[in-house]
């Protein structure tokens, strides 16, 4: 009788659970909270907090491999690459190319900000991760969740996990993080500099511009293809003006599909055995250290650009320039107008904005390209 009580037991999680486990959970759990009562990316933070919950519970095989229902959704929509383009594909959609067309040389300040991803892959490497772990690392500083996802399952698998949240908690935490680097980097007059009215962009140029940007992106970084593709494809539904209902799918119900699928199997990458260590708990570190890199250079280099141009930008629009859309160029907003309340700054800081999109985009095809993966 004593045997099969035992057998019995065994056959629970209960008598299976590690210390490291309970810590998961905490961090789930934490999340979680984050997610509903503070509202930080509830999309992606939600259903990642319960990933950690599930992959966690012992026996549950949720990610045993062949088998298991998140390992699945692991395997053929982010292993296969299917679901980080398909939230891309919804990005475009909702995405106006407007303002970066109507002032294009704020193109520069989407590339500027992403001194940070470089810089912080050089550090990561220098600190000891390998060079594919260095890269996806620095990826963090784009603020671009999808693109993360994308490059470390190419590069660094086993990194997704940590990469993933650091990138979406730092997305959520733009109000608080970027406001300060800002007054730090600028005068109240630069803060209140108003922009010049752009010019009108007609529908023609917003037609063209995600056909010759595929053209272009793709032919120069052949590995950029699988997210700049979806990309100006929603973009395009969009600007078309005849195909509302793939706009509004595009936008709606496949882009709620995919995040489902995308929160839960990142959760369940991280596993109290791989993410409980050092190595993988600095990340987050490195991660804002590169947010803040991001932030500070596209500030800088909009300073520079003052110095050698008639036309004056407001140098807050650098800070937009990581791919945290919308929510950067609202900050942006929001601290411009605590200067002049009369500083409309929004439609502006969409430009830099929806070009560190790209930016990050382009840097994640880099560094697969020339990392091999």
């Amino acid at each position: 009788m004593g045997n099969k009580l035992i057998s019995l037991l065994n056959t629970t999680g209960f008598v299976h659970l590690t210390p490291g486990m309970i810590v998961m959970w905490i961090i789930g759990l934490v999340l979680i909270y984050l997610a509903i009562k503070k509202q930080y990316e509830p999309l992606l933070l939600l259903p990642i907090g319960f990933g950690i919950l599930l992959v966690n519970l012992p026996l549950s095989g949720l990610m045993d491999e062949n088998v298991g229902l998140l390992w699945k959704f692991y395997h053929y929509g982010i292993h296969w690459e299917i679901i980080p383009p398909l939230i891309f594909l919804g990005i475009g959609a909702f995405t106006d190319f407007g303002p970066l067309m109507a002032n294009p040389r704020l193109i520069f300040l989407g590339a500027g900000a992403q001194a940070g991803v470089y810089i912080t892959f050089f550090v990561s490497h220098a600190m000891g991760y390998d060079i594919m772990e260095a890269a996806t690392i620095g990826m963090i500083g784009g603020a671009d969740g999808p693109t993360t996802i994308f490059i470390a399952s190419k590069l660094a698998p086993q990194l997704m996990g940590a990469c993933a949240v650091a990138a979406y908690s730092y997305m959520a935490m733009v109000p608080i993080i970027q406001p300060p680097i800002m007054r730090l980097l600028t005068t109240k007059a630069e803060r209140a500099m108003h922009m010049a009215k752009p010019r009108p962009v007609s529908k023609r140029e917003k037609l063209l511009f995600p056909i010759i940007s595929t053209f272009v992106i793709i032919l120069l970084i052949p590995a950029s293809a699988p997210l700049i593709s979806m990309l100006m494809l929603g973009n395009l539904f969009r600007e078309s003006g005849v195909v509302e209902r793939l706009k509004g799918a595009a936008q709606n119900e496949l882009m709620n599909i995919v995040t489902i699928f995308l929160g839960l199997p990142i959760g369940a990458t991280m596993h109290a055995d791989i993410f409980l260590q050092p190595k993988v708990l600095f990340i987050f570190i490195l991660g804002l250290i590169a947010f803040i890199l991001s932030t500070a250079t596209g500030i800088l280099l909009a300073k520079l650009m003052n110095l050698v141009s008639k036309e004056k930008i407001n140098p807050l629009l650098g800070a937009a320039g990581v791919s945290a859309v919308p929510m950067a160029a609202r900050v942006v907003h929001k601290v411009g107008t605590e200067a002049d309340k009369k500083n409309y700054l929004l439609m502006y800081a969409m430009g830099p904005n929806v070009a560190g999109v790209i930016g990050t985009v382009i840097a994640a095809g880099m560094f697969i390209t020339l990392l091999g993966g």
